[in-house]
C-alpha cells in the first residue's frame, strides 16, 4: 500500500500536461478492469437515463470512467499539492464566494454539494478562500484514512465525523461553513422515499433540522469543468415554507437539475438505489 502511495504522489508531481492523459489512462483500465463498479454505473444510468439509446448510454458510460479516472489524478493534486502549486498551476474560478464571509453575518452556512469526481480538488479549492469544515466519514484502511485526513486538513480547518454531528452543529452555530454531502444511499437510518432521476431513492432529511437547529443558511455548491478550468457556483436554497421531505426533495431536484449539465463527472459508480431496489439490482 506505501509503495502505491508513493507512486501516486509521483505522478501527480509530473508536469501538469501529463495528468489528462494519464486520467484517461486510468479510465480505460478500470472500464476494463473495474468490473464490478462498472456494472454500477452501467445501471444507473440505465435506470436515470432511460431516453438514451443503448449507444449513447455506452457513450456516456466511457466518459464516466474518464473523469473517474482522472479522480485519480485530481484527488491527489487536492491532497498532495501545496497551497502555492495549487494557485499557480489549477485554472479555477470561484463564483458566490461571497456567501460565504462570515464576517459580515453571525449566520454559519450549511454547505451541501452533489459527488463530483473531482470533489476533493473542488473542497480544497473553496478552502483554500474561505474559511471551510468539512463533515465526513472514516476509510476503512488505517493508513488510507491517514493520508485522506492529513489531505484534507491542507487548507480544511477540521473535520468531523457524520456520526458526530454534535460536532458540526456547534461549528454552525458558531457561524462557520460547513461542507456536508447528501445525495448518496445512507441506507434508512434518517432517510425517506423520495424521487432522484423519477425512482424512488432514500434520501435523508436531516438538513431542516439542521439549519432550523443552527438558524444557518443553506448553501448549495455545484462544480464542474469547463475544458480543463474547474468552476465553482454556490447559491442559496430557499428552505421557507418547507418541511423535512419537501425540502430534502427540492435538494434532490437541485443535484439531479446539476447532474443533467454535466452526467459524465458524476460518481455513477455509487450504489444509489440498493436500498429501494435491493442490491441484486446491482449484480
Amino acid at each position: 500500500m506505501k509503495i502505491i502511495m508513493t507512486l501516486w504522489q509521483g505522478l501527480c508531481h509530473l508536469p501538469t500536461s501529463w495528468h489528462l492523459p494519464i486520467g484517461k489512462f486510468f479510465g480505460r483500465l478500470l472500464l476494463i478492469f473495474a468490473k464490478n463498479r462498472k456494472k454500477i454505473a452501467q445501471a444507473n444510468i440505465s435506470l436515470c437515463f432511460p431516453n438514451l439509446s443503448s449507444n449513447d448510454q455506452k457513450k456516456l458510460l466511457k466518459k464516466n470512467f474518464t473523469f473517474l479516472g482522472r479522480s485519480i489524478i485530481d484527488t491527489g493534486l487536492a491532497w498532495f499539492w501545496t497551497e502555492r502549486k495549487i494557485k499557480k498551476l489549477i485554472d479555477y474560478e470561484i463564483f458566490g464566494l461571497d456567501l460565504l464571509d462570515v464576517k459580515n453575518s453571525s449566520n454559519g452556512n450549511l454547505i451541501i454539494f452533489k459527488h463530483s469526481q473531482h470533489l476533493e480538488l473542488d473542497a480544497r479549492l473553496l478552502a483554500i478562500n474561505a474559511e471551510i469544515y468539512g463533515v465526513s466519514r472514516s476509510h476503512n484502511s488505517v493508513l488510507m484514512d491517514k493520508i485522506q485526513n492529513k489531505g484534507r486538513l491542507s487548507n480544511i480547518k477540521d473535520t468531523a465525523d457524520k456520526n458526530n454531528p454534535r460536532r458540526f452543529i456547534k461549528w454552525l452555530k458558531d457561524g462557520k461553513n460547513v461542507l456536508y454531502a447528501i445525495d448518496q444511499d445512507y441506507g434508512w437510518n434518517h432517510s425517506v422515499k423520495l424521487k432522484f432521476f423519477n425512482q424512488e431513492t432514500a434520501t435523508i432529511t436531516t438538513i431542516k433540522k439542521i439549519i432550523d437547529i443552527t438558524e444557518s443558511n443553506l448553501v448549495f455548491i455545484n462544480s464542474y469543468y469547463e475544458k480543463n478550468k474547474i468552476i465553482l457556483k454556490l447559491e442559496l436554497i430557499n428552505p421557507l415554507g418547507l418541511n423535512d421531505e419537501e425540502l430534502a426533495q427540492k435538494i434532490n431536484d437541485l443535484i439531479e437539475e446539476k447532474i443533467l449539465l454535466h452526467p459524465a463527472e458524476y460518481l455513477w459508480v455509487h450504489r444509489r438505489f440498493k436500498s429501494t431496489l435491493g442490491k441484486n439490482f446491482y449484480k
